[in-house]
């Protein structure tokens, strides 16, 4: 790969007030909330100023342990359990909270918002209940093996006026009114949108966080009903169901009823919010066009972003073509084609399925089940910068390409130098050809921990002095922070080592250029 800087974005000047000693260490100190980056809006810092809650984890959670034989795994909490009405809302609207509790039992909800708050994580916002509690029938199982609940609203919840948008988790918990009985907790989790002009707009990842839910047992889209797991076209998905504890590559229990949420893109909002960036959040269903995108300097793909509704392809090329920076800072994004579908009662955007491949991955050799699929999707490298890889399961240390770039501005690397772990457990490989295209890093993946496999790190220019990146590992936002109630993954023997300062200060040098400062 060429090793000179020779595109426009690598010959402008990278500028900033502050060394680069002073801002790794301003990153890095623990315990403080931060004055708000230069220009921001305040919207951010003012809420963090808020005090933080000591106690917004899962203390107490309880799998079911299946009895009968069946393939069902231990990843639904039966004893108390819920979902949401909707992905997202804006304040003023409303979202109803469905919850079963088995058996019959009091609980309340206790509604936080996750951000930076003095190091703590969450705010409390409001707290709902006592209710007293019914179990709820789980759904018959229908055509491509969709399990869709229609349980009764348990609690409504209009969002106030003066909440920002943010991922808000509702913390259920069991009231047994005994000290002599335990009680027991799970999510549910809901993104509050908004619609003003923000400097970054944070897509939550989601349609894949729905995609690998398994719940009750073996109703993902990976699963037809055979083992093993498979990628076939004939499985239906919905959001009106809780997420099941999370079951792909590590047991963490803080994923029971929060889908992905804590194990990959909480640690890039911690550090977001912790520095007053002017960040909004949206759910992928709010992405079907490119007018909210529009409002907003950068859009961020963050952790596992697999599946995309096309409609979502076309309108982020609309954005970077109009001007708006794109920082993929996710692994496996854009691999499969998963069009929206009303659930039965017809609210628009509520299942998902795996229609096709997109047309870069599609090409790969190992990818087998190619017949199974009469479309092809378009060439996810042309707007993420490399296409996918198959089978894409594996890890390696993120290494350094170009130094002189202005992305590497203070971080001291020097061509080779390697960010242990980062790269994981599923990235980007071949870079597409695209004018001006940059290779900033690149390596050896252990595929399956010990096979060898290619990937790429990339950034390339839009039409009007913008700028996509791809950041190549689904791990990136490990680097970021390690937030209370996150989890440090291990797959494929390999894992990321937690908050790096290289990773952060590469992160402010993309933001600074992305935000025109």
């Amino acid at each position: 790969m060429n090793s000179q800087n020779t595109s426009p974005l690598g010959r402008r000047a990278f500028l900033t007030g502050a060394t680069s000693a002073a801002v790794a260490a301003a990153m890095v100190r623990p315990g403080s909330i931060l004055a708000a980056a230069p220009g921001a809006s305040g919207i951010i810092p003012r809420e963090n100023a808020h005090e933080g809650a000591r106690d917004w984890q899962l203390t107490r959670v309880r799998v079911d342990t299946p009895e009968d034989g069946s393939m069902r795994e231990a990843i639904r909490s039966s004893v108390i359990e819920g979902y949401c009405s909707r992905q997202s809302l804006k304040a003023g609207e409303t979202v109803e909270l469905m919850v079963s509790t088995n058996p019959p039992s009091r609980y309340q909800i206790e509604i936080f918002r996750s951000g930076y708050y003095g190091g703590r994580g969450a705010r409390l916002m409001t707290t709902l209940g006592p209710f007293p509690g019914k179990r709820q029938a789980d759904p018959e199982v229908g055509e491509r093996r969709l399990t869709e609940c229609r349980w009764e609203p348990s609690a409504s919840l209009k969002i106030p006026a003066d909440w920002p948008s943010g991922v808000y988790l509702g913390r259920l918990t069991t009231l047994p009114g005994r000290d002599d009985f335990p009680y027991w907790q799970s999510y549910v989790v809901f993104i509050v949108r908004d619609d003003r002009p923000a400097d970054i707009l944070f897509q939550c990842s989601d349609n894949t966080w729905q995609a690998y839910n398994r719940w009750p047992g073996t109703y993902s889209l990976y699963d037809d009903g055979t083992p093993p797991m498979t990628s076939k076209p004939t499985v239906d998905v919905s959001f009106d169901r809780p997420y099941g504890k999370y079951r792909q590559i590590y047991d963490n229990p803080q994923s029971v009823g929060s889908g992905e949420w804590l194990c990959w893109e909480y640690p890039l909002a911690y550090w977001l919010e912790q520095q007053g960036y002017d960040v909004t959040y949206c759910s992928q269903s709010d992405m079907l066009t490119p007018e909210r995108g529009l409002k907003c300097k950068a859009l961020i793909s963050v952790g596992h972003d697999e599946y995309w509704d096309e409609r979502s392809y076309h309108a982020v090329t609309a954005m970077r073509d109009a001007g708006v920076n794109v920082l993929f800072l996710s692994g496996n994004t854009l691999c499969w084609v998963s069009p929206f579908s009303p659930n039965a009662a017809g609210m628009p955007n509520r299942r998902l399925r795996r229609a096709a491949p997109y047309g870069g991955m599609s090409r790969q050799p190992e990818f087998r089940e190619r017949d199974l699929y009469s479309t092809i999707g378009p060439d996810e490298g042309l707007l993420l910068g490399a296409v996918n890889v198959i089978p894409v399961n594996g890890g390696a240390d993120w290494i350094v390409a170009q130094p002189d770039h202005w992305m590497f501005e203070g971080t001291g690397m020097k061509r080779g130098d390697r960010i242990p772990g980062l790269v994981g457990w599923e990235y980007h490989g071949q870079p597409a050809k695209i004018p001006g295209l940059e290779v900033v890093a690149e390596g050896t993946a252990w595929k399956g921990g010990t096979v060898p496999q290619h990937w790429t790190a990339t950034i390339y220019p839009g039409p009007k002095g913008n700028f996509v990146f791809n950041a190549a590992t689904i791990w990136w936002a490990q680097g970021m922070s390690f937030p209370p109630g996150h989890m440090l993954p291990w797959s494929h023997w390999n894992r990321p080592h937690g908050a790096d300062d290289r990773v952060q200060r590469i992160t402010r040098n993309l933001l600074q250029r992305a935000l025109g400062r």
